[in-house]
């Protein structure tokens, strides 16, 4: 049994999505329900589709490892373990899960197949949330669900149907140019 390790190419890749993640965090409106909509999901879906489903959740590891030892990198500059243990910590624990799945979905290099691993991963992101929230906040799921995956639906169908045109296009351009493997 032989181990691929990392190529240099790829720790760059990885710690340039995990950088990325963490800019797109910050792009943060507060909602009333207490969970930020921001960019952060959209950064982790490029980082499934572009670098793949074990580099991209590799990505997604690493800014929620970051933020949990306190870096300022989840929304509003906020870092520490308190963030992945409060009301929005599913969201941030099944980012890792999510690129991976998308990352998956990715591989055939079709638009369908890339479009549901989008779905699958999305749902996968909102059910955590949406779960972790509820136990977190002694809330119930249907006013889990208000407060944390209705509002962001619309955003997320816009989201999907834009990375799944978008998206292997901009993967098989990186590759032709040399930039992915």
């Amino acid at each position: 049994m032989t181990s691929k390790k990392l190529s240099i190419r790829d720790m760059s890749f990885i710690g340039l999505f995990t950088a990325l993640i963490a800019i797109c965090a910050q792009i943060s409106i507060p909602l009333p329900g207490g969970v930020p909509f921001t960019l952060q999901t959209f950064a982790i879906q490029l980082a499934g589709i572009i670098l793949g489903a074990k580099k991209g959740a590799l990505a997604a590891i690493i800014y929620v490892l970051l933020g949990a030892v306190g870096l300022p990198v989840f929304a509003r500059l906020m870092g520490g373990f308190n963030i992945v243990v409060g009301p929005t910590g599913g969201f941030l624990l099944s980012f890792p899960i999510m690129a991976f799945i998308i990352g998956i979905g990715a591989t055939k290099n079709n638009v369908v197949s890339l479009a549901v691993g989008l779905f699958i991963g999305m749902t996968v992101n909102f059910l955590c949330g949406m779960m972790f929230f509820t136990i977190v906040m002694s809330s119930n799921l249907p006013a889990a669900f208000f407060a944390t995956v209705l509002p962001f639906i619309p955003f997320e169908i816009i989201q999907i149907f834009f990375l799944a045109i978008i998206g292997i296009r901009l993967k098989t351009a990186l590759a032709k140019g040399g930039l992915l493997l």
